[in-house]
C-alpha cells in the first residue's frame, strides 16, 4: 500500500492546507471581479476563461495524461470512466428523489434531477489535485500530480459526452414554457429570454452560446414525439416533418425512400440524433485527451515527444510551464463568478437545499461505499492512493458549471442554474474540507 497518505494531525493538515489555498485564489478573484471595486471587469475574466479552455487545460491534460499513459495503462484505467457514470446515475437517482420529496414547480423537475446528478469532474478535481500535489510532504508519492491529472482527464471525455448528448436534451425547455401564435404560425416563447449572460456561461466552456441551432431554445423532443401521444403535427410547424411525421423529403430521394421502410419511432429518434450536437465534443481539451492517448499508446511517438532524452523535449516542457497557469486561473475564474452573486430563482428554498444536501453530502457518502466495494472486488488499481482518491472526489464535487451554460444555450431555467450553482460552490467549501478529511483518513486504512 502507498502508505504515503500521512495520519493523524498531518493527515488533517495535509487536506485543510491544500483547500485554504484555493478558497484564498477565489477570494483573490471574487475582490477583484466584485462590482464595488471592479479591478479586473467581466470581459477580462471572459477572455481568461477562453486561454483556459483554449490552451491551457489542453497542455496541462496533454503532458501528464500522455507522459502517463500506455496500452497497458488503458486496460488498468477502465473503472475511471465507468465511475463517472455510476456516480451520475446515482446522482440523478438522489435528483429524482428530491424532486418527488421536495415538489418544485413542474416545469423544473427534469432540472432538479440534472443539477443533483452531473457533478465537476474536470475543472475542480484538477485543482484540488494541483493543491494536494503542491507541497514538500507529496502526500501521494513523487508522481502524486502527475498521475492525479492524467486519471482526471482520462475520464473527462465521458462527462462532454454526457454533457453534449443527456444534459442537451434533458434541458429541453418544457412545452409549458411555450405558446403558439396561430396567425404566424410560429411558436413564441413564454419565458424570459432576456436574461443578461452571466460569467458562468463562459466560466468552464466559453462559446457555449455560439453552438446554438435553430431548435435550441425549443421543447424539439416532445414536439417531435407529439403525435405518439396523439397531439397534432400540425400544431408544431417549425419542425420539418411530413404530416406521418416524417422529416420532409421529395419522394425520389434516397432519404425519402429510407424514411418509408422506418417504423415511425426510429424516425423520431433518428431525427432528434440529428439534432443532437455531438460533434461539438471536438473541443480543445478533448481533442488534447484524445492527442495524448494516441501519442502515449505508441512506442516510438511516446519516446519522440515525452521523456527528458526526447527530441521533443523542449516543446513539452513549454506546454508543462503553460499547464502550470491552469490552477490559479480556474480558481480566479471562478471567484469572479462567483462576484456576480445569485440571481432570483423560482425553484423554490426546499428544493435549493434538498440539490444542495444530496449533491454535496448524501453523494459522497455513497460514493465511499462504492469505491470501497470496488475495492474489496478487486477493480481498482492495486497499492494506488491517488487512483482511489480521484474516485471519490467524482462523487463530492459541485454540479458541473457547464450546466449554466447549457442552460443558457436551451434558454431554460438560466437563473436557477445561476442561483443554484452560486449556492452549491459557496457551501462546497464546507463539504470539500469535511469529505477530504475523511477520505484521507480512509486511504490510510484501506
Amino acid at each position: 500500500m502507498d502508505s504515503m497518505v500521512k495520519s493523524g494531525n498531518e493527515n488533517w493538515l495535509s487536506a485543510v492546507v491544500p483547500l485554504m489555498k484555493l478558497l484564498t485564489l477565489t477570494v483573490i478573484g471574487l475582490i477583484l471581479a466584485h462590482p464595488k471595486t471592479q479591478i479586473v471587469p467581466r470581459a477580462t475574466f471572459k477572455l481568461l476563461s477562453k486561454l483556459v479552455f483554449a490552451l491551457f487545460l489542453p497542455c496541462l491534460i496533454f503532458v501528464h495524461l500522455g507522459a502517463s499513459i500506455t496500452l497497458e495503462e488503458v486496460l488498468h484505467w477502465w473503472f475511471v470512466p465507468v465511475n463517472v457514470l455510476i456516480s451520475t446515475a446515482i446522482g440523478c437517482a438522489l435528483g429524482y428523489i428530491v424532486a418527488v420529496v421536495c415538489r418544485p414547480p413542474p416545469q423544473f423537475y427534469r432540472f432538479t434531477v440534472i443539477m443533483t446528478g452531473f457533478g465537476n469532474t474536470g475543472n475542480i478535481p484538477i485543482a484540488i489535485i494541483g493543491s494536494v500535489c503542491h507541497s514538500s510532504d507529496q502526500p501521494f508519492g513523487p508522481l502524486c500530480h502527475q498521475n492525479g491529472i492524467a486519471y482526471v482527464s482520462f475520464a473527462q471525455w465521458v462527462s462532454v459526452i454526457l454533457a453534449y448528448t443527456l444534459v442537451y436534451h434533458m434541458m429541453e425547455p418544457p412545452m409549458e414554457y411555450y405558446d403558439v401564435v396561430a396567425d404566424g404560425n410560429e411558436i413564441e416563447e413564454v419565458c424570459d429570454s432576456n436574461v443578461s449572460r452571466p460569467l458562468l456561461h463562459e466560466a468552464e466552456w466559453p462559446g457555449m452560446e455560439d453552438k446554438e441551432t435553430r431548435h435550441s431554445k425549443t421543447p424539439f423532443i416532445a414536439r417531435v414525439f407529439a403525435s405518439i401521444s396523439g397531439s397534432s403535427q400540425s400544431t408544431f410547424p417549425d419542425i420539418d416533418l411530413g404530416e406521418d411525421g416524417v422529416p420532409r423529403a421529395t419522394s425520389s430521394s434516397p432519404k425519402s425512400i429510407r424514411c418509408l421502410a422506418e417504423p415511425k419511432v426510429m424516425r423520431r429518434m433518428r431525427v432528434v440524433a440529428e439534432e443532437t450536437p455531438i460533434q461539438h465534443i471536438l473541443q480543445p481539451p478533448t481533442i488534447a485527451s484524445l492527442l495524448a492517448i494516441v501519442v502515449g499508446m505508441v512506442p516510438i511517438f511516446r519516446n519522440f515527444v515525452f521523456g527528458s532524452d526526447a527530441p521533443l523535449s523542449f516543446f513539452t516542457d513549454s506546454l508543462d510551464i503553460l499547464a502550470g497557469a491552469v490552477v490559479p486561473s480556474v480558481m480566479l475564474i471562478l471567484g469572479g463568478m462567483l462576484a456576480e452573486g445569485p440571481n432570483d430563482s423560482s425553484l423554490g428554498i426546499r428544493t435549493t437545499i434538498g440539490v444542495i444536501v444530496a449533491r454535496l453530502l448524501i453523494l459522497p457518502f455513497i460514493g465511499i461505499g462504492v469505491v470501497v466495494l470496488a475495492d474489496m472486488l478487486n477493480l481498482l488499481l492495486p497499492e494506488d492512493q491517488m487512483y482511489r482518491f480521484v474516485l471519490l472526489l467524482q462523487y463530492t464535487t459541485p454540479s458541473a458549471i457547464l450546466l449554466g451554460a447549457i442552460a443558457g444555450l436551451r434558454g431554460y431555467a438560466v437563473k436557477e442554474a445561476s442561483a443554484l450553482l452560486f449556492w452549491q460552490h459557496i457551501l462546497a467549501v464546507f463539504s470539500l474540507s469535511i469529505y477530504v478529511v475523511i477520505y484521507f483518513k480512509l486511504l490510510s486504512y484501506i
